[in-house]
C-alpha cells in the first residue's frame, strides 16, 4: 500500500482543530472527496461543500473552454475566473463559521469520523 493511499485512508489529525478545538477552514476536505469518490453526495457536501464545488467548475470550465476552443470569438475568461473563485472562498467561510457554531453553541459535530 503507497503511503498516499495509506494517508488518504487514515487521515491526518489537524494541527488547529487539535490546538483550538474548532475546525479549520479546510477540516472535513479529505473525507469529502472520500465519500464523494464513494459517490455519496451528501455526506461529501456535509463534510465540505468546497469538493463537489471545485468539480462542478472544473467540468464547466472545460466544457465552456472546449467550446469557445472550436468558437470563432475568442472570450475573456479572467472575469468569470474571479467570480468562481469569490464564490469558491464564500463557500469555505461560511462552511467554517456555520460548523464551528454547531460545534460551540449546539454541541452537533458535524464531521464524523468515517467508516
Amino acid at each position: 500500500m503507497t503511503f498516499l493511499k495509506k494517508l488518504v485512508e487514515i487521515g491526518t489529525s489537524c494541527p488547529f482543530l487539535t490546538l483550538t478545538g474548532y475546525y479549520c477552514p479546510g477540516c472535513g476536505g479529505t473525507r469529502a472527496v472520500r465519500s464523494l469518490l464513494k459517490g455519496d453526495l451528501r455526506m461529501s457536501i456535509q463534510y465540505h461543500p468546497l469538493v463537489l464545488y471545485a468539480v462542478i467548475v472544473f467540468l464547466m470550465e472545460l466544457i465552456i473552454r472546449m467550446i469557445c476552443k472550436n468558437g470563432k470569438h475568442p472570450i475573456n475568461h479572467r472575469k468569470r475566473e474571479r467570480v468562481l473563485v469569490l464564490i469558491g472562498a464564500a463557500i469555505v467561510l461560511a462552511n467554517w463559521i456555520f460548523k464551528n457554531y454547531m460545534l460551540a453553541f449546539r454541541g452537533i459535530d458535524l464531521l464524523p469520523i468515517m467508516k
